[in-house]
């Protein structure tokens, strides 16, 4: 029988207790328990070391899956954990079916699996489809095959243009910095064809016209599926396809869509793994990071038949700005739904308590490191994550926002891994400063990051880090983390949280008022002044003190309103 029709016996499907199959929330194809989920990204690096060796494993997250069940977050998405020479932080995998020895094995990786279900926790696992490792049994086949080989077939193999092939087939760079394509030696040790790698070298592109690579990763889907898994967030889900005549983009005007994104034969590729991916218990979710404009370009994929989500990227990079938010909100809502989930950092970008302690809070790639009032940064913080979790829809949290991490940007230059720093000659220090292990004890080395007696984090953990430990912020009730835990608590138990209605309210200058189903509202004040509460309400949950019962500036207040003249009872204007 086909495999994608048959679940052998290692299948574990998610616990009884957890939502099952079946239902899905109003207005959307999203399954019901995603629609509404909030997910918390492990990057297991930096998340705990159980073992002593100073990097993140997967007996160290076993070991703290009740910390992220107290936390009250719904599941766990995982950064890759295959094996890897690791030359861009496991998003270079050598083998799709086994774990990194550095994270453990294979029996840990189901046997967490299995854990994390008895918790009440799904697990959601990056998949990486675009590229793989240039160790991979498929590129060293492909290498020493030579031109014109099936096994160059599955990559994007060119000869060189220029008198003798001395120059790339096109003038496609490399988003890491640097040109787009490397040159190898032939067989015969004479310089040969150029290989496509959109990231690092060691990182080639493969060819998603080649039925091959196809099949390959839907048996890939499958295996992890057995074992359980919940789901997949697809790494660069938009580049998988390019346009095969390759053409040079020197040019093109601004905006336009680039020939390795967005490509119409992509459709089929998810379409396919939906099919395969419905096929199995437990309503699985496929979840697309793309980083494609404007996000109305999403739609298409999520109608129904594809991803079942994709990330609100807009909202990540939104300034620290009323009008700005609401924007993006109101496209977001109004093109696609609730559908892309709320998400303020993640393993890629600049923690956004720094980047709100800027002059500038929008997300940027400058090579700079503008000076941040961490003070100014923290309250926005505070603020913005009621923004998030009020909003219609699914929420993605990166690890350590809940204790109120900043950027480490002073990572000495002899210990930074990412391979920006050198693929830009050392412009960009990269993205090693959102990466920095989890401080989880106060009065323990590497602030209890792994036992006593065991090495030291990989990445250096700043010093003021100790009053942000996790056990020290469990003691204060005042802390970011008991923050974040109230307001999990509190949105879990919110009636109509499946309904994704969103009225906006009247309200002042600066100050952003929204109300939703069952007498519940939010208010973030952005603008310089204090500003008054609507009358009548009672306050759940706030990010910051009141002042004489107003909302002081950068601070957001949850409220259960007295009912009016709207829907539900819901009030139409707050003031």
């Amino acid at each position: 029988m086909p495999k994608d029709s048959v679940h052998p016996a290692g299948t574990d499907p998610p616990p009884e207790s957890l939502p099952q199959p079946g239902a899905q929330s109003a207005g959307t194809l999203e399954p019901a328990w995603h629609h509404t989920a909030v997910v918390y990204q492990v990057y297991l690096r930096s998340f705990a070391d159980g073992t002593g060796d100073g990097i993140g494993d997967l007996a160290g997250l076993t070991a703290r899956l009740p910390y992220l069940r107290d936390l009250g977050v719904d599941a766990i998405w995982l950064n890759p954990w295959y094996r890897s020479p690791m030359a861009d932080g496991g998003y270079d995998v050598a083998d799709y079916r086994d774990i990194d020895p550095v994270f453990g094995t294979l029996a840990e990786a189901e046997a967490l699996i299995r854990v994390a279900h008895a918790s009440h926790l799904r697990v959601i696992l990056d998949i990486v489809p675009n590229h793989c490792s240039d160790q991979h049994r498929w590129f060293t086949a492909a290498v020493a095959a030579g031109p014109g080989s099936a096994d160059r077939g599955r990559f994007w193999f060119r000869p060189g243009r220029g008198t003798s092939g001395e120059l790339p087939p096109n003038d496609w760079m490399s988003m890491f910095g640097g040109p787009a394509w490397t040159r190898v030696t032939e067989p015969d040790g004479s310089p040969g064809e150029w290989y496509l790698h959109m990231y690092a070298p060691e990182q080639p592109d493969l060819n998603w016209d080649n039925p091959e690579v196809r099949a390959e990763f839907e048996d890939v889907l499958r295996f992890w599926l057995d074992r359980g898994a919940d789901g997949f967030r697809i790494d660069v889900a938009d580049m998988l396809v390019k346009d095969p005549a390759l053409p040079d983009v020197a040019g093109l005007p601004a905006g336009a869509k680039m020939p390795w994104e967005d490509q119409d034969d992509l459709h089929d590729i998810y379409r396919s793994w939906r099919r395969l991916i419905d096929s199995y218990p437990g309503d699985r979710v496929l979840v697309g990071e793309m980083w494609i404009r404007p996000l109305t370009r999403l739609r298409p994929y999520l109608a129904g038949d594809q991803l079942h989500t994709a990330f609100n990227f807009d909202f990540l990079g939104a300034a620290w700005d009323a009008a700005r938010l609401r924007d993006v909100i109101d496209t977001a809502l109004g093109s696609i739904g609730a559908a892309a989930p709320w998400v303020l950092s993640n393993h890629d970008v600049t923690r956004h308590l720094t980047r709100y302690g800027r002059a500038s809070t929008g997300m940027d790639w400058r090579p700079d490191r503008p000076a941040t009032d961490l003070v100014l940064g923290t309250r926005r913080a505070r603020a913005a994550v009621l923004l998030s979790l009020a909003l219609p829809g699914s929420s993605y949290l990166y690890q350590g926002e809940e204790l109120g991490l900043w950027e480490v940007e002073d990572i000495p230059d002899e210990l930074i891994a990412d391979p920006i720093y050198a693929r830009t000659e050392h412009r960009i220090r990269g993205r090693d400063g959102c990466r920095v292990p989890l401080p989880w004890l106060d009065d323990a080395p590497g602030f209890g990051f792994g036992p006593a007696d065991g090495a030291a984090p990989w990445l250096p953990q700043p010093p003021e880090w100790r009053q942000l430990a996790a056990a020290a912020q469990a003691r204060d009730p005042g802390s970011m983390l008991a923050l974040y835990r109230d307001a999990l608590r509190a949105r879990a138990v919110r009636d109509r949280l499946g309904d994704d209605s969103l009225t906006w309210l009247t309200a002042p200058d600066g100050v952003l008022a929204f109300s939703r189903p069952g007498r519940f509202a939010c208010v973030i004040n952005i603008s310089a002044a204090p500003a008054p509460l609507p009358p009548g309400a009672d306050v759940l949950l706030a990010s910051g003190a009141l002042e004489d019962g107003k909302l002081p500036p950068d601070t957001a207040v949850w409220l259960r309103t007295g009912g009016g003249s709207g829907a539900d009872g819901q009030p139409t204007s707050a003031w």
